[in-house]
């Protein structure tokens, strides 16, 4: 379903995945009371998270595992070159960067019968004496007369003498002309590619030491046991991609010497494939829909058009993402109904997942309630804001004990959307009135005030005020108490926030909302602070009736997200926040903090209906500040002026033909043009080509609004490296 209620196709044909028996009861999740150990080898490796091709791993769905390991060792050992940003690298096969140029089959096919006919036509000529009798000068030359005038060698003799001597000259005839008719591309074009056999499926398994299923890298560091026990669990059918990646990169935490090759030694010894587990036991997720590559991190989307739009080396290649790509943000623009939920954001949180369950990331998805992102047992914390029976609660300040941190995020969230994009003096104003009351508060109770307390604060009202000001004269904490008192000379006056601040908490002080956003610790509060863990986080915003609050909680997330990522000590985990319709959430400030993610291997997804969701000043620096764009199909003229503007211009070689009337002088030409004004109905012309260079827009606007055929989108990525892949035309349904 699209996050506007639009059911996708592909959501109603999950197919279980057999799972591993896991622990009764699964264990709680970091970022709340209670929390547990993390893994026992987690790693600092860089996060470049991987999923496993559907098509024949164990475990993947509708494969059950094989008691052999064949799917997965096939999969394991199967190619994956080097290719372009974006390319499918699972089995993908190179081509040119540049396309050859191919001659029209009606010009190749001519050509080859012109010089069928003219080499008959010469050995004719020659056979019957037309041409004289030099052509079999050399058998002159090079046999002796007796051979040609005795007959003690039999007329057999001579027979084949020169019926040998003919053939050659047919075959040095035919060798010409079958080079000027390009005999051998008519062949390699129409005969070979019919009757090329197909290749087999299975490869001849690899040397020992080239074998990823034999752990090489693990019996150079001396850790042989460990080494067996894996390949012996690989062959056994007892190991699937997630357990390959997971152990993979605790691997990759003892070549940093986070961890002990003992302990990891043990550990692997221990429980096999098995080990080093998520917190949560679990080793798979409960179905999977997209295709995914553990080995390169990557999740299929669809396949590039074989397409002139298209560069010529990504013509019929699989196209995916990967985290990075995911590190420089991506931001989805389409029509209810385009596929975005369906066709782009399940297959990227699925993936995600997977990344997390590999011990490599760690993902936090927002959207409506019913949006399709998945079912609650592929996620560890899910929060359903407004729902009774929700487990989980969100920390309204994201875990932080710093009053000026939490009233910059607050700030974002409650009166981001009214900052002008130029200067961005209401938020700080916010920032400050919030700073003002939070500061003391937190002094006085130890605690942020609930959003019940924090709106008579912002309002002004006598009894709160009074009562702080009084704990504050107590406990003697005077620069506090200059604070407040600068809050209340402030409260009222022409220009102050505060007002608008109180309007905007109304809207979170709802009754639907009365059990959330606690601060005495009565709740399970899900604080973004645990993003330093592999953890999987579905947060579902307000139903129908909180639109405006929905609104203010998907910036909040968003600002706390940033806020959270920048402060991490171990970046090695890739953290991604996907967004599922961001109406309303992209702020001044929000860009800037996407553009800072990178650094922080971070990332944000962001699909939208249309850009006129985002304030106009804003569309070109958002479009901007996010590496990888994609426009779906039937999109708004005027958003595709936006993306094309993003895309730039191209250089491309133009070519002008016009057709000149020949006119005879002579009579015998005069007469040769009627004949054949006669036969062809048109005037004899010469035809003249100009070729220049021309500059012109990669995607226009009417391309984007009426040439994307429907399922379809055009997408253009870059890599955290700074690699570009140009704007391509992907079919995101095969």
């Amino acid at each position: 379903m699209d996050s506007d209620g639009t059911q996708d196709a592909r959501s109603t044909r999950a197919t279980p995945v057999p799972r591993p028996a896991g622990p009764p009861e699964r264990p709680a999740v970091p970022g709340h009371s209670g929390t547990p150990a993390l893994p026992p080898m987690p790693t600092e490796a860089p996060g470049m998270p991987g999923v496993s091709d559907v098509s024949g791993v164990s475990g993947a769905p509708g494969v059950p595992p094989l008691p052999d390991g064949t799917a997965f060792l096939t999969w394991l050992r199967a190619p994956r070159p080097q290719a372009a940003p974006g390319v499918w690298r699972f089995g993908h096969r190179p081509r040119p960067d540049q396309e050859p140029e191919q001659i029209p089959a009606r010009q190749l096919l001519s050509g080859a019968l012109i010089a069928f006919l003219v080499g008959w036509l010469l050995w004719s000529l020659l056979s019957h004496g037309y041409l004289g009798d030099w052509w079999i000068l050399p058998l002159y030359l090079l046999t002796p007369d007796s051979w040609r005038q005795s007959s003690d060698h039999g007329d057999v003799f001579n027979l084949v003498l020169w019926d040998g001597y003919d053939l050659l000259v047919v075959l040095g005839i035919a060798l010409v002309v079958g080079r000027l008719g390009r005999w051998d591309e008519v062949w390699r074009r129409f005969g070979a590619s019919r009757l090329r056999r197909p290749e087999p499926r299975q490869a001849p398994p690899p040397a020992p030491e080239d074998d990823p299923a034999q752990w090489n890298q693990l019996r150079a560091a001396g850790a042989h046991d460990a080494a067996d026990r894996l390949a012996a669990e690989a062959r056994a059918g007892l190991m699937r991609d997630v357990d390959h990646a997971r152990i993979a990169r605790a691997w990759q935490g003892v070549l940093t010497g986070r961890h002990s090759l003992a302990a990891f030694t043990g550990t692997v010894l221990k429980d096999g494939a098995a080990a080093c587990l998520h917190p949560s036991g679990e080793r798979d997720l409960p179905a999977r829909l997209a295709r995914h590559d553990l080995m390169t991190g990557q999740v299929r989307l669809g396949t590039a058009l074989d397409d002139p739009r298209n560069p010529y080396g990504y013509r019929g290649s699989g196209l995916a993402l990967a985290p990075e790509l995911l590190g420089t943000s991506l931001v989805a623009v389409g029509p209810s109904g385009s596929g975005k939920t369906g066709s782009l954001v399940w297959p990227l949180v699925e993936s995600l997942c997977l990344h997390a369950l590999s011990g490599r990331a760690a993902v936090v998805v927002v959207g409506a309630a019913g949006a399709g992102l998945g079912p609650a047992d592929a996620y560890d914390v899910v929060v359903r804001i407004g729902h009774p029976e929700s487990v989980y609660d969100l920390d309204l300040y994201g875990g932080t004990t710093d009053p000026d941190e939490a009233a910059a995020v607050l700030a974002e969230a409650l009166v981001g959307d009214l900052t002008d994009p130029q200067h961005g003096g209401d938020g700080r104003r916010a920032a400050t009135v919030l700073a003002q009351l939070l500061g003391p508060y937190l002094a006085v109770h130890g605690r942020f005030p609930s959003v019940p307390e924090l709106r008579q604060l912002l309002e002004g009202a006598p009894g709160p005020l009074a009562a702080l000001r009084k704990a504050l004269v107590d406990a003697g904490r005077d620069s506090l108490l200059r604070e407040l008192d600068a809050r209340e000379r402030q409260s009222g006056h022409p220009g102050d926030v505060g007002g608008v601040l109180a309007d905007r908490v109304a809207l979170l002080d709802r009754p639907a909302f009365a059990s959330f956003f606690d601060t005495s610790g009565q709740s399970r509060p899900f604080s973004l602070r645990a993003l330093d863990h592999p953890v999987r986080v579905r947060i579902d915003l307000p139903e129908r009736g909180h639109a405006d609050a929905s609104r203010i909680l998907a910036r909040l997330v968003l600002a706390q997200f940033t806020a959270a990522v920048s402060a991490r000590e171990d970046r090695s985990l890739f953290a991604c926040l996907v967004l599922d319709d961001a109406t309303g959430a992209v702020t001044p400030e929000a860009v800037r903090s996407i553009q800072r993610l990178r650094s922080a291997n971070a990332g944000t997804v962001l699909t939208l209906r249309t850009l006129d969701d985002v304030p106009r000043p804003l569309r070109g620096p958002l479009l901007g500040a996010a590496g990888c764009r994609m426009a779906l199909s039937g999109l708004t003229p005027w958003d595709g002026q936006d993306f094309a503007e993003v895309w730039g211009k191209e250089w491309i070689e133009a070519r002008d033909v016009t057709d000149r009337q020949i006119i005879a002088e002579t009579p015998a030409g005069k007469a040769l043009h009627m004949l054949r004004r006669m036969i062809t109905g048109r005037a004899p012309t010469a035809r003249a080509v100009t070729v220049r260079q021309v500059e012109r827009e990669r995607w226009s606007a009417s391309e984007l609004a009426h040439a994307v055929p429907p399922g379809h989108a055009v997408l253009s990525l870059t890599t955290v490296q700074g690699e570009h892949a140009p704007p391509l035309l992907v079919n995101l349904r095969g």
